[in-house]
């Protein structure tokens, strides 16, 4: 007899309905019977033969006929993978059996309904999958009544409202719930509520900074244009401390953001049972021997990569010069178009990746270049083969370019508690809504640090001083043409901080200062 279960393939972000077509004939014949596969099943999906057929055995659902199996994934091109066929495959072989097994019959009246969706453990136990967000929306969209899902992925489903979010924990009960026999209730979650008192508690704050008011400022203005931001200066003086209380100060995720961030973790498994929607912006923070594939993704079974789990948030790099150069590299693409297409020979996807960049460095080898209390011991040479390690095209990607000075250990102990985060957060919002406001006519444009060509001609202008002020720092520095567009975005999130319409000579000046670390200007420091 022949049954079809629906269920949901992911591939990248991408959801694609998959009907299960289960057909069982009675082997009558002394040969062993067969179990075949055809759909572009993947190996986890055919290992799921030993997994559906131990789990029915375990959970009293053994079919005791000698069956022929044979199992269609439609449609047929689409690759097929992962262990979240288990479930419908197992449905599909009880309501196949219905001919034999009159008690099933009432299953396969209702399995059009319903999209199932789960790993199976040998003794019947439904184990968490990837995707489960994505299959979810699908299913909504697509107009089924309800899906059924894991226990550990019932609170991700249940994100999307008018869809059921069956979460069960093993295979009899979600059989019992199509029998009648013991009904599952829905898994309701107020994703409202949930998202937004989670959004404004974070670990670290500003207020915990002691001096430094210089860096806190350029990261004041990195959070409210979206910049990316590296910092130099020596062991101990703060960078990464700050680094880990940007999120503190980074305008709050939008419902759409939020979806958008939570798909990325899901496929890529990070969710917990008690999740829901992403409330916070992530911060990733890769250690410096990671390989290219880790950073942007791939692999042989798709993974996101660092790059796009940061997607909506921060990615932080520590020891920058220390990643491999080739690392460093792959990342020149990804920061100009927000976004990573990954090739390989069994698959093709696109996934979003639009962060803040942040990096921090020491200044030189052993760490103490322009350190006022401990001695560089590394020659100019040294220096410059360690400045090399990053290259010039990757720091012009860079909008503010930092340098860290330790503050004394008397001042430490002198000063007072830093401005909190909080009120930082307030003047970053205000600039984050001018912005707002500015480019709503601009699809994908948020920011001004995603500003194109055309918008910066019409939203950049500047009179003739400010002007002849940037074509001479151009001149003395000699920077790129991206440094030029670099300075400009800077300035124009400086203009909104301090609710200004048009860019002021003081603006530029400033931008100007937060670009000290281009390779041009530390050769003329003796580098």
């Amino acid at each position: 007899m022949l049954s079809t279960i629906h269920s949901v393939a992911i591939n990248g972000l991408q959801a694609t309905r998959v009907l299960l077509e289960v057909n069982l004939e009675r082997n009558n014949s002394q040969r062993e019977p067969f179990f075949v596969m055809v759909g572009l099943p993947d190996n986890a999906v055919k290992e799921s033969r030993t997994r559906v057929r131990t789990a029915l055995h375990n959970s009293g659902f053994e079919i005791r006929e000698q069956y022929d199996v044979a199992v269609n994934f439609a449609p047929a091109d689409v690759k097929k993978g992962g262990s979240g066929f288990d479930l419908p495959l197992a449905i599909g072989q009880l309501c196949a059996a219905s001919g034999e097994k009159e008690h099933f019959k009432e299953i396969s009246k209702q399995t059009d309904r319903y999209v199932f969706l789960g790993e199976l453990g040998l003794n019947g136990e439904l184990r968490p999958v990837r995707g489960v967000l994505l299959a979810a929306i699908l299913a909504r969209k697509m107009g089924y009544e309800a899906i059924f899902v894991p226990q550990d992925n019932a609170r991700e489903a249940a994100v999307v409202d008018t869809l059921k979010v069956y979460g069960a924990a093993s295979l009899t009960e979600v059989v019992n719930h199509l029998l009648g026999v013991r009904l599952i209730a829905p898994t309701v979650v107020n994703t409202r509520e949930v998202f937004y008192a989670a959004q404004n508690h974070f670990a670290y704050d500003f207020s915990e900074v002691k001096g430094q008011e210089s860096v806190k400022r350029a990261f004041e203005i990195a959070a409210a244009g979206g910049h990316n931001i590296i910092l130099i200066g020596s062991p101990g003086c703060g960078k990464s401390m700050m680094a880990k209380r940007l999120p503190s100060i980074l305008p709050p995720l939008t419902l759409h953001e939020s979806l958008e961030t939570t798909q990325i973790q899901s496929i890529a498994g990070k969710l917990q049972r008690q999740d829901t929607l992403i409330a916070q912006r992530p911060f990733q923070s890769p250690h410096h021997t990671i390989s290219d594939v880790a950073l942007i993704g791939g692999g042989a079974s798709l993974q996101p990569g660092e790059i796009s789990l940061a997607h909506n948030g921060v990615l932080f790099l520590d020891e920058f010069p220390e990643y491999s150069k080739k690392v460093l590299e792959t990342m020149r693409q990804p920061l100009e178009d927000r976004k990573i297409s990954i090739s390989r020979s069994k698959y093709s996807v696109t996934l979003p990746c639009s962060f803040m960049l942040v990096a921090a460095m020491n200044p030189c080898p052993c760490g103490y270049y322009n350190d006022p209390s401990r001695p560089c011991t590394c020659t100019p040479g040294m220096i410059q083969r360690y400045m090399s390690k990053v290259s010039g095209p990757l720091l012009d990607r860079i909008d503010l370019q930092i340098e860290v000075v330790p503050v004394p250990i008397k001042d430490l102990s002198e000063a007072a508690a830093g401005e909190a985060s909080a009120k930082i957060r307030q003047r970053v919002i205000a600039a984050r809504n001018v912005q707002a406001n500015r480019y709503k006519d601009f699809p994908g444009v948020y920011c001004n640090a995603q500003m194109t060509e055309r918008l910066m001609h019409q939203f950049c202008a500047l009179d003739e001083p400010t002007s002849l002020k940037l074509q001479q720092a151009m001149e003395r520095l000699h920077l790129s043409a991206r440094a030029y567009n670099r300075i400009l975005k800077v300035a124009r999130t400086i203009a909104d901080l301090e609710g200004r319409e048009r860019i002021e000579t003081s603006d530029i000046t400033e931008a100007i200062g937060y670009r000290n670390l281009d390779r041009n200007n530390w050769a003329e420091r003796g580098f």
